[in-house]
């Protein structure tokens, strides 16, 4: 089996922005569903310090922005092209999901990334959600496969 040097280059940038990725959620302790419902109870018992990581995570994607952005006369229309398909607007579908996206990270604690990291700590709720996410992947896609 031969390995090309850019893909185990690719590959490896991949694993390591992950680990990254995951180490922040722990530390920030987005994996753990009680701060993040604390977060949330904006009219209870408040605990505003997920905020702090949002705003990291903005100061973060500003200078990586900054640095890694073309000057504008290297960007082609087919860069835009890239990541605006004819399909990106606003409509009902997009709304309802993300209602029950919000609702349901309200509810269990945990979005996505999180949850997934949270599998590696042995948390069922983990467990839970992250199989409830791929029944509602795998749903999703025989609902609205293109026939």
């Amino acid at each position: 089996m031969v390995f090309k040097v850019s893909t185990i280059k690719s590959n490896f940038s991949s694993f390591a922005c992950g680990l990254i990725f995951g180490l922040g959620l722990v530390i920030a302790q987005m994996t753990n569903p009680g701060k993040v419902k604390a977060f949330l109870d904006v009219a209870g018992a408040w605990d505003p310090t997920l905020a702090f990581v949002m705003v990291g995570a903005l100061v973060t994607l500003s200078i990586l922005q900054y640095l890694i952005r073309k000057p504008p006369e290297q960007v082609r229309d087919s860069d835009l092209q890239a990541c605006v398909t004819s399909k990106a607007r606003i409509d009902a579908k997009l709304i309802t999901g993300s209602a029950i996206f919000g609702i349901g990270w309200g509810l269990a604690g945990f979005c996505p990334g999180p949850a997934i990291v949270g599998l590696t700590s042995g948390l069922a709720g983990s467990y839970v959600f992250a199989g409830a996410m791929l029944i509602g992947f795998f749903l999703f896609n025989w609902l609205h496969h293109e026939r």
